[in-house]
């Protein structure tokens, strides 16, 4: 069987909770909005199942990804975001958090703060905490996140001459 009681599983069809009883005929998952779901284990059997908490222990990666204005510095929004993954009190001293420059995109510089969490329930209040640090910490250091621009450019008005 690829999970037990409480293990943090997430099934292909989107349904993803903590492992509260496995019977004969089904299985019971707990999701995060404290609702039981009842699950057949022949769905259960024909289903691709991501145990969140297999693996050689319990820590789950969580990746937030940031964007930054082009111009920025790009060694101060590192050392930034590596500052505040490890000053939040959710995310794991070991493994150590880590800073990632992913892409030159569109319209910004592609970051990734990857942290470790000790349960992969945390992950969702991990990343809320992670993001509101970001913004509040980019506003104080001057670093601008991007956002979609367009500009429009009428060539004629009609009636103009």
């Amino acid at each position: 069987m690829p999970y037990k009681i409480g293990d943090y599983v997430v099934l292909d069809s989107g349904e993803r909770g903590c492992v509260t009883q496995i019977g004969i005929r089904s299985t019971r998952l707990l999701t995060r909005d404290d609702v039981e779901l009842t699950i057949p284990n022949s769905i259960m059997g024909n289903s691709k199942i991501i145990n969140q908490s297999g693996g050689p222990y319990k820590k789950f990666r969580i990746r937030v990804p940031v964007g930054a204005a082009y111009g920025s510095d790009i060694d101060q929004v590192k050392a930034v975001l590596l500052a505040i993954g490890r000053e939040n009190d959710m995310t794991c001293d070991e493994p150590e958090p880590r800073v990632r420059f992913r892409a030159l995109g569109a319209s910004s510089l592609d970051f990734e703060l990857l942290c470790w969490v000790d349960d992969p329930a945390l992950r969702g209040r991990a990343v809320d905490a992670l993001l509101s640090t970001i913004y509040k910490r980019f506003n104080e250091e001057g670093i601008e996140i991007p956002y979609s621009k367009q500009d429009v450019y009428i060539k004629e008005i009609p009636g103009r001459k």
